[in-house]
């Protein structure tokens, strides 16, 4: 029976933030009465009254339990709220889908970024309407210098998500490549794993609506991938509007983005940030295809890498998604690995 409370939700986030588009998303999806508050300095002493941690998106419940991560807290209300269900029933198609939504927060998150802050173009329009977003009664002079104050601080943060001259072409072409297969994929059905909305959809797209918002990325987007287009503006909104495909129609098209870009790229960074973080690194290298990638550890990914590990580890029968995993080049790095 599927639980209907009387109470609201709050969600601290902002429309910025690609992990509280994401919650927001799924909040709406679910149908869970929720209230969206913004992160500003007017709702700062209720938001710190209740995160343990300076990030949002921050979930408080009805109770007045703190929920932070995006992840653990779309896995915490889908206990809560189980239908309708945001994972196909086909155990391979369901960890494809939690891999993609993984993807989407870790790699993704690489596009987003760089695209944002990279240029200065982008870095004005951004930091522009962050500046106003924080201190909407503000004078424009005021605004003008606050917003020169985060560009300038978010410039410096390229780095952690690996963006800098030698990662930029690699991260450019990388988001042309997934733009294009994504496309294709999504030319036939209205969401990632067919008729409605999955785990992975969540993850990937809260990563493309921030995308789309920016004046270069979302040129590309509007220029090039109109059906990846449709599926950003139906994200926000979304809807069941179908049953969930299966494996062998949507391997057609998804096959192609879990090998050239899941597999190819994503795997094996992960797996190289893991042992950086491991042996105490300040960088690491790793090759991905003929280019050389090299940047700081993220130590938030190896934990959430390990909790992906865990949902692969608690599958009973892994036979047909092995055959996948082994095929797309991400079997070895989702086993125990050895210490």
């Amino acid at each position: 029976m599927t639980h209907q409370p009387t109470e609201v939700y709050r969600i601290f986030g902002a429309e910025m933030s690609p992990y509280s588009v994401k919650v927001r998303s799924y909040l709406r999806y679910k149908g869970i009465p929720h209230q969206w508050i913004l992160r500003s300095a007017e709702t700062e002493a209720d938001f710190t009254r209740h995160a343990k941690l300076p990030i949002i998106p921050l979930v408080v419940a009805p109770d007045e339990v703190p929920m932070q991560d995006s992840t653990p807290i779309i896995d915490a209300l889908e206990l809560v709220f189980p239908e309708p269900s945001v994972h196909p029933s086909d155990v391979l198609t369901s960890f494809i889908s939690a891999l993609i939504e993984e993807f989407g927060d870790e790699w993704g998150n690489k596009w987003m970024f760089h695209y944002r802050w990279a240029g200065e173009l982008d870095q004005r329009a951004s930091a522009g309407r962050i500046a106003r977003m924080v201190a909407p009664k503000a004078a424009d002079a005021d605004v003008a210098r606050l917003a020169e104050k985060i560009r300038a601080r978010m410039v410096e943060r390229l780095a952690y998500v690996g963006s800098n001259e030698a990662n930029a072409p690699e991260i450019e072409q990388g988001f042309v490549e997934m733009l294009d297969l994504l496309e294709r994929h999504l030319a036939l059905r209205p969401y990632l794993f067919g008729g409605r909305p999955a785990y992975g959809d969540f993850g990937l797209w809260g990563q493309f609506y921030e995308l789309w918002t920016d004046p270069t990325a979302g040129a590309l987007i509007e220029g090039r991938a109109p059906h990846v287009l449709a599926w950003i503006q139906r994200m926000l909104w979304p809807r069941g509007e179908g049953a969930f495909e299966l494996w062998p129609e949507l391997s057609l098209t998804l096959m192609p983005i879990l090998t050239r870009q899941v597999g190819a790229l994503f795997m094996p960074w992960s797996l190289a940030n893991e042992q950086a973080i491991k042996h105490n690194r300040d960088t690491f290298s790793v090759q991905l295809g003929d280019v050389v990638w090299t940047q700081k550890p993220q130590k938030y990914h190896a934990r959430s890498l390990a909790m992906l590990r865990s949902k692969y580890a608690f599958l009973h029968d892994r036979s047909r998604l092995d055959v996948v995993l082994e095929e797309i080049g991400c079997l070895a790095g989702l086993q125990p690995q050895a210490t």
